[in-house]
C-alpha cells in the first residue's frame, strides 16, 4: 500500500522505470558487481440514426472519427515506458530467431548422428560420434535456456495502490464488466448532419457504426496481475486501459502510451431513431415515423409510412489534447453511465493524490 497514491514500475531484469507521484525514475543494476543506480527522467442531446449506405469504406468524410498517429499522441511522461516495451519486444523477437536457428542445428546434428549409426557405422572414430552427441546435448540445453529467456523478456508491470484508490479501481473494473454485458456495442466511425425537413426525418445525424467487443485482456508485451480494460477499435489501434495509463495498440511497432490523467472520458445518453431490431436491454422512450413533418406528425404523402422506435442508448467519447479521438455507443445506457461515473471517480482520486 502506498500513501503517495499509485506507483507503477515497468522493466526487464537489470533495468526498470518507476512512475509515481514524485516523477519518473530510471533504475539500473548489475547484480554480480552489486551496483545500483536511480536517475530521474525529465518530462513535459440530438437524435441520431444509423445509415451505413451513405458512407464510403475508406473513411474520407469530413466528420470521420479517428485518432492521430500513435507517435503523435503518446504522453510526454510515458515515452520512457514506451521505449522499454519496444526494447522488450525487440529482445523477444531476436531470441525467437535464435531459437529457430538452434532447433535447426539440433535437427542437423541428429541427422548426422543417425547417419553415423546407420550408413557408415564402423568407419568413423568413436570420438566423432561422441562429439556429435555432445553437440546435441549442448543444443538441447540452449533451447531450454532460450525458451526461459523468451518467457521473461516482457515488461513487468507492478502496481502499488493506496487503499482509497484501490477501492475506486475495483469499482471501475466492476462497472466495465457490466458494460461488456451490453447486448450491442458499436464503434462510431463517423457522422454527418442532415436537413431534417428536406429528408422528412426525425434524425438530425446519421452515423457510421460497426459492432465491436469489450473484454478484460492483456497485451503480450506487458506482464501484470491486472488485466487491461480492452476496447476493440475498427479504424485504428485497440484501446487497453491499465491502472495508470492507456495503450492505443495496433502492433508491436505502432502503439501509443497515454497517461490516464490526460484522458477525457465523456458519457451521455443518446436518443436514437432505431431502424433495425431494438436490442433486448435497450429502453424505448417513444416513437416517430419513417417520414415525418416538421411538427413530428407522420407525412401522409408517403404510402406505407410506418412507426420507428426512439430508444435511449449510451455514448462514450475518449479524447486527449494530443489527438486521441474515439467514440462508442452502447445498447444499455445505465451501464454506460455507471462506467463513466466510475472512470471519473477513479481519475479524480488519482489526481487528488498528486496535488
Amino acid at each position: 500500500m502506498s500513501k503517495g497514491g499509485i506507483s507503477t514500475s515497468v522493466g526487464v531484469k537489470g533495468a526498470s522505470m518507476t512512475v509515481g507521484k514524485s516523477g519518473t525514475y530510471l533504475n539500473t543494476s548489475i547484480s554480480p558487481l552489486n551496483l545500483y543506480s536511480r536517475q530521474k527522467v525529465s518530462t513535459e442531446k440530438s437524435i441520431a440514426q444509423n445509415d451505413n449506405s451513405g458512407f464510403q469504406s475508406d473513411f474520407d468524410l469530413p466528420n470521420n472519427i479517428f485518432s492521430l498517429e500513435t507517435s503523435e499522441i503518446t504522453s510526454q511522461d510515458m515515452v520512457g515506458i514506451k521505449e522499454a516495451i519496444v526494447l522488450a519486444s525487440q529482445q523477444r523477437s531476436e531470441l525467437k530467431n535464435d531459437l529457430k536457428k538452434i532447433k535447426l542445428s539440433l535437427l542437423l546434428s541428429k541427422i548426422k548422428l543417425y547417419i553415423s549409426y546407420i550408413l557408415i557405422y564402423g568407419l568413423l572414430k568413436k570420438s566423432i560420434t561422441n562429439k556429435i552427441k555432445l553437440d546435441i546435448n549442448l543444443q538441447e540445453d540452449a533451447i531450454i535456456q532460450t525458451k526461459e529467456q523468451i518467457e521473461q523478456c516482457y515488461v513487468k508491470l507492478d502496481i502499488e495502490f493506496d487503499k482509497n484508490i484501490k477501492e475506486k479501481y475495483n469499482k471501475l473494473v466492476d462497472s466495465f464488466k457490466q458494460l461488456c454485458k451490453c447486448h450491442q456495442i458499436w464503434d462510431i466511425l463517423g457522422e454527418i448532419y442532415q436537413d431534417r425537413v428536406a429528408a422528412r426525418s426525425s434524425a438530425s445525424t446519421i452515423v457510421k457504426q460497426e459492432k465491436v467487443k469489450f473484454s478484460l485482456r492483456s497485451l503480450e508485451n506487458i506482464k501484470s496481475e491486472y488485466h487491461a480494460l480492452y476496447m476493440q477499435n475498427i479504424n485504428g489501434g485497440d484501446i487497453y486501459i491499465y491502472p495508470s495509463f492507456v495503450v492505443l495498440y495496433s502492433n508491436e511497432k505502432k502503439f501509443a502510451l497515454i497517461s490516464l490523467e490526460d484522458v477525457e472520458l465523456i458519457h451521455s445518453p443518446i436518443v436514437y431513431s432505431e431502424t433495425k431490431i431494438v436490442p433486448g436491454d435497450t429502453k424505448i422512450i417513444g416513437y416517430t415515423w419513417a417520414k415525418v413533418n416538421k411538427n413530428g406528425s407522420p407525412d401522409r404523402r408517403f404510402k406505407g409510412n410506418y412507426q420507428i422506435p426512439l430508444v435511449e442508448y449510451g455514448g462514450i467519447k475518449l479524447k486527449t489534447k494530443r489527438g486521441l479521438n474515439e467514440e462508442y455507443q452502447f445498447s444499455n445506457y445505465q451501464y454506460t453511465e455507471d462506467f463513466g461515473k466510475a472512470f471519473e471517480g477513479y481519475q479524480n482520486t488519482l489526481k487528488s493524490f498528486k496535488k
